[in-house]
């Protein structure tokens, strides 16, 4: 399977093989965007892969190994949930200061800016092209057509949560509905649309805005007297129950759900929270605890509650422990950012050597780290298949 951007391609050899190979290309032929700089030679590009990014390298392909290398999509149809890791566009005509559709975001799309909070694929479109599927997924907001709405629908919203803001995972749900209503419509049935459905992969990651937006900044002072670590973790829990289980009712049987992962390590609270001389914001990344821990378990209650589901832990924590270990510079971003959202300033200059950054603003990854955190996420996402 390939990936491919203008500036480099990731080649996953045959599902047998453990080959992987990260091959930029000449910066002279493939920068469609002369108002920024290019990422350096090919030279300065492998300089930048340190010797442990080698060896993370060969933990990717051990990962990817077990994808399939068909060309064929694994499943026939993928639905994404969540936030701003997974939006593709669906914030761009909200009333919102999360949207981010204009320069330098998307500097390494083809499309340019769409609405993906980073400089080209997020981690959903890229487990997207490791099940097989040619194209991104579209977002709900595009108001795909029926042959778009066949092979998925992207739900995802930047600032979204369990709990609300913006296109929040409730309402992404009821959009959802109006999905499945016109599948329905499409295959003649309800029960030729359920069976269709019951095949798609569904994949979410929520959460993450809860606590950022919610319970760790400054300005959650109440929130955080009113519930402890664990209660509130078991807040989110007990609504996020109940979504996931109105997936299942409209469908869902392969639900893959995303942990919160070190949201203490983004460039956004290390600046605001220091670290008193950590990589991280230790005690905010032990506040989410509880929260995964919860969740495991309420994985573990619906595989004994729908037996005719399957559903899967992608563990945030581990897998961006490895990916971050590949790159030089984790702790700033690659763009000039704002310094109330967090999210690059418009029409700014980025880094030239976007490949040694893990982060591409004050909270969401680089590219490059998307696309080594997918195949790491892969051998979950395959065994519910």
């Amino acid at each position: 399977m390939r990936y491919i951007n203008h500036r480099y391609f990731i080649h996953f050899c045959h599902p047998t093989s453990t080959f992987f190979s990260i091959i930029p290309f000449p910066s002279s032929t493939h920068n469609s965007n002369p108002n920024f700089p290019e990422m350096g030679s090919r030279r300065s590009f492998l300089r930048s892969w340190s010797s442990p990014l080698f060896l993370f390298v060969v933990v990717v392909a051990l990962a990817a190994s077990s994808a399939d290398g068909s060309r064929a999509p694994r499943v026939p149809c993928y639905f994404i949930f969540g936030d701003s890791l997974y939006d593709s566009g669906n914030n761009n005509n909200l009333n919102t200061s999360a949207k981010v559709n204009y320069s330098p975001y998307g500097i390494d799309l083809p499309a340019g800016p769409t609405g993906r909070f980073s400089n080209g694929q997020t981690t959903a479109d890229a487990i997207g092209e490791i099940l097989g599927f040619k194209d991104f997924i579209p977002p709900f907001a595009s108001n795909p057509d029926d042959r778009q709405i066949l092979v998925g629908v992207n739900y995802a919203s930047g600032s979204a949560g369990i709990l609300g803001d913006n296109v929040d995972l409730s309402q992404q749900l009821r959009n959802h509905e109006l999905t499945v209503s016109r599948i329905v419509e499409i295959l003649g049935s309800k029960v030729a649309a359920f069976e269709y459905l019951g095949q798609c992969l569904y994949i979410c990651d929520s959460g993450n805005n809860d606590y950022i937006n919610n319970y760790i900044l400054p300005q959650s002072t109440a929130i955080r007297n009113q519930y402890n670590p664990d209660q509130f973790a078991a807040l989110l829990i007990t609504q996020y129950s109940a979504q996931i289980i109105r997936l299942y009712e409209l469908g869902a049987r392969k639900v893959a759900l995303a942990g919160i992962s070190n949201i203490g390590c983004t460039p956004s609270l290390i600046a605001t929270l220091g670290t008193n001389g950590a990589p991280c914001v230790n005690s905010v990344n032990q506040l989410v605890v509880p929260f995964n821990t919860r969740l495991k378990s309420l994985i573990s209650q619906l595989k004994l509650s729908y037996p005719d589901a399957k559903f899967a832990y992608l563990d945030s924590v581990r897998v961006g422990t490895l990916v971050g270990a590949a790159f030089r510079i984790r702790a700033t971003s690659c763009c000039q950012v704002s310094t109330v959202t967090g999210l690059c300033l418009p029409n700014t200059v980025p880094c030239s050597q976007r490949p040694s950054y893990l982060f591409w603003d004050a909270f969401h990854p680089t590219e490059l780290a998307n696309q080594l955190a997918a195949p790491l996420f892969f051998p979950a996402i395959q065994r519910i298949l």
